[in-house]
């Protein structure tokens, strides 16, 4: 199943507040407890509301002590060692793994990995630790990568990099692009285990090896715009058209300088003619 990331499923705290399940102070997988607290009209003190690994609600200590409520009665071991162990052992993103598949850590990255691949094709995986349906496709996307060892897997974590997948406009996951040499972004759409025939036929699409007839275009001018304005890129990178301003301005100045010293030349040679006849 396609996880939208418009997210509409909230969890009810106490006293009526509702916590969104997608805010920044709720963890994915509770590598860290994130408590809130609320005073009812008597300014009566409300034990802290925390969410477990899989997002159900749990009660922890209040700031007194004096109560130790936790999701199964009983329980006394640590919760926040419980949600630490679970948390690593469910680190399925990072497994199989092949050498084609290349982890993402920033906007820059992603336009220097798109613009070096050459006439290779590149497939940007969009996927988010706590969506279902990237989970089970990941195993599908490994057997795929190594399949097609001459394409490029750029996985892109949502949660790590949500303010770039903003700029890209990446709503829904698990997601696809493809991008081919000067051609730039030649398709993308979202896929499930059930619709996995969808990936395979763009891969067959757009896998052979095709020339390229310029440099490796990468994301749009209006993606690259964007994620400067987000300050994702710095304020000196040079877009495509600016730089190809630039080249073409070169290039005039080289013409002009060349038609000046061609005349520098032809004048040298009237001269020594001149002399000549003297």
């Amino acid at each position: 199943m396609a996880c939208s990331l418009k997210w509409g499923s909230y969890l009810s705290g106490f006293n009526g507040t509702v916590v969104g399940a997608n805010s920044n102070r709720v963890a994915w997988f509770g590598t860290s407890l994130t408590s809130l607290e609320s005073k009812d009209s008597t300014s009566k003190k409300i034990p802290l509301l925390s969410i477990d690994f899989l997002g159900n609600p749990l009660v922890v200590l209040d700031q007194k002590g004096s109560r130790n409520w936790s999701s199964k009665p009983g329980n006394r071991f640590s919760v926040q060692a419980r949600t630490d162990c679970v948390s690593r052992a469910m680190r399925w993103w990072e497994k199989n793994l092949k050498p084609n598949m290349v982890k993402i850590h920033s906007a820059e990255e992603l336009v220097d990995s798109l613009q070096n691949a050459g006439d290779r094709l590149v497939i940007i995986d969009f996927y988010s630790p706590g969506c279902g349906g990237c989970k089970a496709l990941h195993p599908k996307i490994c057997q795929l990568a190594e399949q097609n060892p001459n394409a490029i897997f750029l996985e892109v974590n949502y949660e790590d990099l949500n303010n770039m997948c903003q700029c890209l406009s990446v709503h829904v996951l698990p997601f696809f692009r493809f991008y081919r040499g000067a051609e730039g972004r030649v398709c993308s759409f979202s896929c499930t285990n059930a619709t996995i025939k969808k990936f395979k036929d763009a891969l067959a699409k757009h896998g052979a090896d095709q020339p390229s007839l310029g440099p490796a275009k990468g994301l749009d001018e209006s993606e690259l715009m964007s994620l400067v304005s987000a300050g994702e890129l710095s304020t000196n990178f040079e877009l495509p058209s600016t730089k190809e301003k630039r080249l073409e301005d070169l290039l005039m100045r080289r013409v002009e300088l060349s038609g000046i010293l061609k005349n520098a030349d032809n004048s040298k040679m009237e001269l020594k003619e001149e002399a000549a006849l003297l």
